[in-house]
């Protein structure tokens, strides 16, 4: 398997198998500076989630969803960094949820504020599973609005992976991640 480290912003192989690659792999990450936490908060709301490494070698994304002051988000996404992902299918992420929904998102610029690309994922509760989210699916969003005047997501382009829970779901919520993969 090629073997993907994003730490710092750089991307280190070391191996040649073509079919996936690690992009982030919680176990031996010893740091979550590349990992920022964007909330509601940015617009009023109450919102509030944190995105810390567990003693199990996973990431845990987890907080409380509030509607108060036009909120009712929270989210977590990795600084702008080049992935490399020019020939790659999609993203594997291996979670285990709280039976709530969830957004993948993709971004093909290094802004804060812009279009990004969201793939809706259900979890089971308490239930590790291995979801995939191809390219070719991720729909063209801006603040929550489909955007019908824009191209696909470019593999090669993708410059920042996030998550994000919304869509009303109020209180509590927890997932965990052991790892982000690319997959041809």
């Amino acid at each position: 398997m090629l073997f993907l480290m994003v730490l710092n912003g750089n991307v280190n192989s070391n191996n040649t198998d073509s079919h996936e690659i690690t992009l982030f792999d919680f176990g031996p990450l010893k740091n979550m500076n590349d990992w920022l936490i964007v909330n509601d908060g940015v617009m009023g709301g109450l919102s509030s989630s944190r995105f810390v490494l567990s003693d199990r070698n996973t990431a845990v994304f987890s907080g409380n969803v509030r509607l108060e002051n036009n909120g009712g988000f929270a989210s977590v996404r990795t600084r702008a960094m080049q992935f490399q992902l020019d020939g790659y299918k999609g993203i594997l992420i291996r979670v285990k949820g709280d039976g709530k929904k969830y957004q993948f998102r993709l971004r093909t610029n290094d802004r804060f504020d812009g279009v990004s690309y969201r793939y809706h994922f259900e979890t089971q509760n308490n239930q590790w599973q291995t979801v995939a989210i191809p390219f070719d699916e991720c729909v063209p969003v801006f603040r929550g609005r489909i955007l019908r005047d824009v191209g696909p997501v470019s593999p090669k382009d993708i410059q920042e992976l996030g998550i994000l829970i919304s869509d009303e779901q109020t209180g509590e919520f927890q997932l965990e991640i052991q790892w982000i993969k690319a997959y041809k």
